[in-house]
């Protein structure tokens, strides 16, 4: 079985080597690629020399990455890691394990349910790790522990079928979301999380970054739940038309008169404006689940064609001593 470790980086001089050194004794059997982003500290060259694959992406950004890494990357089993070594190795066996032997789509390494919150030292970004994860288990019915983890395995199909379309930060929750909308098989392993080294310096910014994720969320929930989505905001101008609409209606059966015409307008298009959102959401309620049963079918074609992959190239797919 062909194992790939996908290390996206962007100036990280300081551990790059190292973590590919703990990959490396981790999964001896693994290609490391490591997809340079611009980095202007030498990390191309120190990775190189540790024994990674090198490859570059000259668009700047987390989520242009690894749409370059899941096209150009043959692989069985995919583990996705940063390359700021605040992931330990030691978990790298039993995530690719399920992918290959339970046939896991996405394996989650979940931060949150160990060190995360007593070693990371920025408090914002706690709060926003809590406040998406709870979003979005929410809103698609999910119990995804780690929503923005960049520890993450992959089967085959799943790398092969996701349309990335985020280019930074927010491509973790992007990838969260289409697994559970999808539904594709996820099981998260908690992992031990450490923080950066003292000279080492995150390049998320918790506000832009954050604000990113919380649009990528609302993005999604359109795209993913429209009737759920538009139905909110018909429920609300409903709400609103018919709280204008019941005085008017009491003082016309207390006199027969109606002298407060515009508040009756108002509210006449606040209700066809409700009706009208729910209109649209019917109809793209409809398309979302036509694009589910699309991607059902892709997902067999893709199957079918792995398997000619395979009996053409057995030896790839033989397990690697």
């Amino acid at each position: 079985m062909r194992i790939a470790v996908l290390v996206p980086c962007y100036n990280e001089a300081l551990t790059i080597a190292k973590v590919v050194r703990d990959y490396r004794a981790a999964l001896p059997e693994a290609e490391i690629y490591v997809y340079d982003n611009n980095s202007t500290d030498g990390t191309d060259a120190i990775a190189r020399d540790a024994g990674g694959i090198v490859r570059y992406e000259r668009r700047q950004g987390k989520g242009n990455v690894i749409r370059t890494m899941f096209r150009e990357i043959q692989a069985d089993a995919y583990l996705m890691i940063d390359g700021d070594d605040t992931y330990p190795a030691e978990h790298a066996r039993e995530m690719v394990d399920l992918v290959l032997a339970r046939k896991v789509d996405m394996v989650v390494g979940d931060r949150l349910g160990s060190t995360y919150f007593t070693v990371n030292q920025r408090p914002f970004h706690n709060v926003g790790n809590r406040l998406v994860r709870m979003l979005v288990n929410r809103i698609f019915r999910g119990k995804i522990d780690d929503l923005m983890t960049g520890y993450r395995a992959f089967s085959y199909q799943f790398v092969k079928s996701f349309p990335v379309l985020s280019k930074g930060f927010e491509i973790e929750t992007e990838m969260s979301i289409h697994a559970l909308d999808k539904n594709l098989s996820i099981q998260s392993v908690r992992v031990e999380y450490r923080d950066r080294p003292a000279d080492s310096h995150s390049k998320l910014n918790t506000y832009t970054d954050g604000m990113r994720v919380l649009r990528t969320v609302a993005r999604l929930y359109k795209e993913y739940r429209p009737l759920s989505f538009f139905g909110i905001f018909a429920g609300l101008l409903l709400l609103a038309g018919a709280a204008l609409f019941v005085p008017v209606l009491l003082e016309y059966l207390a006199t027969g008169l109606v002298p407060r015409f515009p508040t009756l307008i108002v509210s006449s298009v606040m209700a066809m404006l409700s009706m009208l959102l729910m209109v649209c959401g019917f109809i793209l309620d409809t398309v979302a689940k036509k694009h589910r049963q699309l991607f059902e079918v892709n997902l067999n074609m893709l199957h079918m064609l792995k398997t000619l992959q395979d009996a053409k190239h057995p030896d790839d797919a033989a397990p690697r001593a």
